[in-house]
Formats: structure tokens, C-alpha cells, sequence
């Protein structure tokens, strides 16, 4: 019998303490923190490793809550995937992706994306996910694009970093769109 969190290339599964060291590793990579979210100042291996410990314990704040992406050729960390701004009212929600450097590219952050839309669509009732990419990020443009999601607008000269101003891509889809690609199994 199959995890609902398994997929055939990933793992979505809880952080552990021992995940420090590959989180630090793809923090690493300036270009890749920055696609994904802003550059950050260098943290200790003993921040990346209390960081991680809380994570291992923190507990979900309604629908908000993040995992790590692990490849299931290998057992290996890649990357982690978060939820954000959950409101259950509205029945809306965004989330956040990063795939380290070195595993990007083999499907492991589509499939991701799919095992948490189907949760947060399937299992929680949301009705629409949001996403928010920079403009220059094409490669996550085109990802978002061919799950299925559709550019709602874009938000100019939003993000500042880099030393100048940068576009916002917003990018939808609701839960039958999602449903219509990637159908909710049965129980």
C-alpha cells in the first residue's frame, strides 16, 4: 500500500534535524535563493542545524505547514515545500518550492507541486492556489504553466534585489481545473 505523499520520483515527508546539512547546502547557491525567495545573510551550521530542529517539531498553523522533498532514487533531501496564507474562508491558498541546484530538472518540483495541490484540493477543500514568481524566472514560469496553472497578472517592478526592481508573475489554478489533469483517486 502506497503513501498518499509518495509519488513515483519524490517524497513529501516531514523535516528532521538531520536535514540541516542539505538545506544549508542549497542555501549555498545565491542564484537558487533568490528564485525562490530573496538572498539571505550566511547562517552557522548550528543556525541551519536549531533551525531544523524546530522545524522537526513545529506543528502546522491551520493549513500553513512545510515539508521537505525527498528523491526516492537515493532516499536523498532535494529541495522543501510550503504553504502559505491558507484562508479557509476565502478557500485559498499560495505556497513556496525550492529544488536544490543539483537536482533541478528531473521532475522532482512538478511532482512536488502535484501531491500538495492534491492534498490542500482533494482532502482540505481549498478551491484555488496562488503563485507568485519573478518575471525573469522562466524556467518557473513555464513549470506553473504546464500544471496547468493560468497568469492572472503581474505585479511591475514589485521585488527589489539584485540592485533593481523586478516583476511579480501571478499565476492561478482552482481545484477543478486541477482536477480535470490530475484526477483525486479513490480512498
Amino acid at each position: 500500500m502506497k503513501s498518499f505523499w509518495t509519488g513515483e520520483r519524490v517524497r513529501l515527508r516531514g523535516i528532521e534535524p538531520d536535514d540541516w546539512q542539505a538545506f544549508m547546502e542549497m542555501d549555498g547557491y545565491s542564484d537558487h535563493q533568490r528564485s525562490g525567495d530573496m538572498l539571505h545573510p550566511p547562517r552557522s551550521a548550528e543556525g541551519y542545524r536549531a533551525w531544523a530542529a524546530e522545524q522537526a517539531v513545529a506543528k502546522p498553523t491551520g493549513d500553513c505547514f512545510r515539508l521537505a522533498i525527498e528523491a526516492l532514487d537515493g532516499g536523498v533531501l532535494v529541495g522543501g515545500i510550503s504553504t502559505h496564507d491558507a484562508d479557509p474562508r476565502t478557500g485559498r491558498f499560495t505556497y513556496g518550492i525550492g529544488v536544490g541546484g543539483g537536482h533541478q530538472r528531473r521532475g522532482y518540483a512538478s511532482e512536488a507541486i502535484v501531491l500538495l495541490l492534491g492534498f490542500m484540493f482533494g482532502e482540505r477543500r481549498y478551491h484555488k492556489c496562488e503563485a507568485r514568481i519573478y518575471a525573469y524566472n522562466g524556467a518557473s514560469v513555464a513549470l506553473h504553466r504546464g500544471l496547468g496553472f493560468t497568469e492572472e497578472g503581474r505585479l511591475r517592478e514589485h521585488e527589489f534585489f539584485a540592485g533593481r526592481h523586478h516583476d511579480l508573475v501571478l499565476l492561478g489554478i482552482t481545484a477543478p481545473e486541477f482536477a480535470e489533469r490530475h484526477p483525486f483517486g479513490e480512498p
